[in-house]
């Protein structure tokens, strides 16, 4: 009995939690994407970064990618947008990028269906309000928690729940992350399709110092390229 009731509660803690699609992602009404492999053309790598924007790195970050003509997807924290960092969002707009919504506490999957949808259209009028460009309907979870509540505000506002690839992220389980070390990770785990989660911000300092991903991306995008791997953003395929 022990033994049924331990399964039961990891099972329903991984329906929450888990870094890569599970129960709740089949059952609840939200579209869950976790892989977009559309199956012709070129193999295609989805770069998202989350926790942004971020004053002091973004704008590297954009750099980075104009100069390796890459395109990504960055997931905005609500607070994070101010009249300070609209500028940066214009430019991810103006170059192509996708522009997505994302949560910056785990208290979102608490919420009411009717107070989270609510919360994310005030969070995309806002973009809107200060970018002239509205970001398109996708949100990511904090940290992949999520719950019924969440997937039924998300389909209330039709957007959909976008995870990432099984070890496509850059944290390091509690340990420092080696940026050299992390390109070469992502780009020998990576295959079509794939959506590879980083991070040019932090959910509570809008000024994080997130220069390793700077120097991740330098050096992922060419090696992904030179596997012959494209890249579009989430905004293209989904939302």
């Amino acid at each position: 009995m022990f033994l049924l009731a331990a399964a039961g509660f990891g099972i329903m803690i991984l329906a929450h939690t888990a870094p890569f699609p599970f129960l709740l992602d089949v059952l609840t009404p939200a579209q869950s994407v976790w892989h977009v492999d559309l199956g012709d053309g070129p193999p295609t790598i989805y770069l998202t970064f989350d926790d942004g924007p971020n004053v002091s790195v973004t704008p590297e970050l954009l750099d980075v990618l104009a100069r390796e003509r890459a395109v990504a997807t960055f997931f905005l924290i609500d607070k994070h947008v101010t009249a300070e960092s609209s500028p940066i969002i214009r430019r991810m707009f103006a170059e192509g990028h996708g522009v997505g919504l994302h949560a910056g506490t785990r208290r979102f999957m608490l919420m009411s269906p009717e107070v989270l949808a609510r919360r994310l259209t005030v969070a995309a009028d806002r973009i809107e309000e200060l970018t002239g460009s509205r970001p398109c309907r996708v949100f990511r979870p904090h940290a992949g928690w999520r719950s019924g509540q969440m997937s039924a505000g998300l389909a209330r506002i039709d957007h959909a729940l976008v995870g990432w690839g099984w070890g496509l992220w850059d944290w390091n389980w509690y340990r420092t992350s080696d940026p050299q070390s992390l390109a070469k990770r992502l780009a020998r785990r990576v295959s079509a399709g794939d959506i590879v989660v980083m991070h040019d911000g932090h959910h509570e300092d809008p000024r994080a110092n997130r220069q390793s991903i700077i120097t991740a991306v330098t050096q992922l995008i060419p090696a992904l390229r030179a596997k012959m791997f494209t890249f579009r953003t989430i905004c293209d395929v989904v939302g």
